[in-house]
């Protein structure tokens, strides 16, 4: 991809108790520590962002008329930047300890498309890419860790599969 283009990705998830509830509580007390890591982060360019409530994240971005229903949508400069977030720092334990917050989807939860830099995409757009994905595969139009043939960190640092559905 040229300079001009920048790196959404949209991940979703619903959460197994309302925002409020012990049983997501230790997942909740650290979203701002991780949001905040992801924001100081080499090549981090955008999140979309909740009411800015100390402990909420962006859980307020719900999905439908389901508060449990969450999403994440942020923009990296490159793949590089994001596989870095994911993987290569405290990120990836809670990505491996989502089954303690999260129920598992039985399909994809997560998308990846390019945008032209200085574009915000919308929950709306990235949940139509998602779409796209689950309807066509990798493509240019929405793909998956997969897709990006220069990146290799999913592949070696990735949780189990069973921790993956």
């Amino acid at each position: 991809m040229t300079d001009a283009m920048h790196l959404a990705e949209l991940n979703i998830g619903r959460l197994l108790a309302p925002t409020d509830d012990p049983r997501v509580a230790e997942f909740m007390g650290a979203l701002d520590r991780v949001n905040g890591l992801g924001k100081r982060m080499p090549g981090f360019v955008w999140m979309m962002e909740g009411s800015g409530e100390p402990g909420t994240g962006n859980t307020e971005n719900t999905i439908g008329d389901d508060p449990q229903f969450v999403a994440n949508l942020t923009l990296w400069e490159d793949g590089p930047s994001l596989e870095r977030f994911v993987w290569g720092t405290v990120h990836r334990q809670f990505y491996e300890r989502r089954r303690d917050w999260f129920e598992v989807l039985g399909e994809m939860h997560f998308v990846m498309w390019w945008v032209p830099a200085g574009h915000r995409p919308t929950l709306e757009e990235g949940l139509a890419r998602l779409d796209h994905l689950k309807a066509h595969g990798d493509s240019d139009q929405a793909f998956g860790w997969a897709h990006l043939k220069d990146l290799n960190m999913w592949r070696t640092h990735s949780c189990a599969p069973a921790a993956a559905e």
